[in-house]
């Protein structure tokens, strides 16, 4: 299953769909759905060296590829624990330095086991960066930017999602992120 990347990419959007957009953790993300904007990328097996390798192929495209308003690298055989996961993502967001793109895009981390400082395991406020995979997603500055400025209470997104995980509870959040890969 892990090897079928039509698969993982449709769990994925599935994910995106009924999770991200259906509890309005991102208020940003179903323009892009809509517009077919997102990139979708599988890494299957990857090491820590193909991931930094795609990361900057990834701020290529972009670049590149202007009708690309966000990218993500899905890891569904890899950084299976959140710590390793978490150091990855330090090296990215270095690499991204270092190539010149801070300012211009910016990275946002999901994982199956995603935990907030703070929180514990089974805090559903966690389900807001849970996903059916590990993955980056990166996203333009400059359309964030605008998206921020132009939405009334961007302020209390971050409130208003573990208000509502906290309203759903423990169990419901787990089966909608489990229906995304059963389904997907």
């Amino acid at each position: 299953m892990l090897s079928d990347t039509g698969l993982i990419i449709s769990q994925t959007k599935k994910w995106i769909t009924d999770v991200v957009v259906g509890c309005n953790f991102c208020p940003f993300a179903s323009r892009e759905v809509k517009r077919d904007s997102i990139y979708y990328e599988v890494l299957v097996a990857a090491t820590l060296e193909t991931v930094l390798s795609s990361v900057a192929l990834t701020l290529q495209r972009l670049d590149d590829e202007s009708n690309i308003e966000t990218a993500l690298l899905i890891l569904p055989a890899s950084f299976d624990t959140f710590t390793n996961y978490l150091e990855m993502v330090d090296l990215a967001e270095s690499l991204l330095e270092q190539e010149g793109y801070e300012g211009i895009y910016q990275l946002a981390s999901f994982h199956p086991e995603y935990l907030f400082a703070g929180t514990t395991d089974d805090d559903p406020s966690n389900y807001t960066n849970r996903s059916p995979y590990a993955m980056l997603h990166f996203l333009r500055e400059e359309t964030v930017s605008k998206a921020v400025d132009n939405y009334p209470g961007i302020d209390d997104v971050p409130d208003n999602n573990i208000e509502f995980t906290q309203e759903k509870g423990l169990i419901y959040m787990k089966q909608l992120l489990a229906s995304c890969i059963e389904n997907g």
